[in-house]
């Protein structure tokens, strides 16, 4: 549903907000063992992220990516995903017809519609306090 890219941006994001709460900045190195993702492409990634005000940048021997604590709860994961994907993943066809819209529906559009919406309502419902804080606990995990 999502692509590669933004599968590890959302990833890369809830590690680094991780990582805020506990006032740690990390390198492109570790998110990218952290996540199991190449790490040229998740240098890639974390530019889009910054360019998009999801994360932040600091250059220095000190410096890495972080996101300020209260800011974490405020990023839902819609933001993320537009910052890497666009909207598209909103306005596609279920069976990836290239014209396919309310006057010219696909056998799909009715439930695809459902489906998208869905997913439109839980990306902008989910904040990345909420995945960052399972992650602390150990109730959920990034990588096998």
């Amino acid at each position: 549903m999502f692509s590669k890219a933004c599968e590890y941006g959302i990833r890369a994001s809830i590690f680094i907000a991780k990582n805020s709460f506990e006032g740690r900045r990390v390198s492109p190195k570790e998110i990218s063992e952290k996540i199991n993702s190449p790490q040229a492409f998740t240098a890639k990634i974390l530019q889009a992220l910054v360019k998009n005000n999801v994360i932040k940048s600091v250059k220095g021997a000190y410096g890495g990516f972080e996101i300020d604590k209260e800011k974490i709860a405020k990023i839902k994961l819609a933001q993320i995903v537009n910052a890497i994907d666009g909207d598209n993943i909103y306005k596609g066809c279920g069976l990836g017809l290239d014209k396919c819209d309310e006057n010219h529906p696909c056998p799909m559009h009715d439930k695809f519609k459902v489906v998208r919406d869905g997913l439109r309502d839980l990306l902008e419902d989910t904040n990345l306090e909420e995945l960052a804080l399972d992650l602390k606990k150990g109730s959920a995990f990034l990588k096998i």
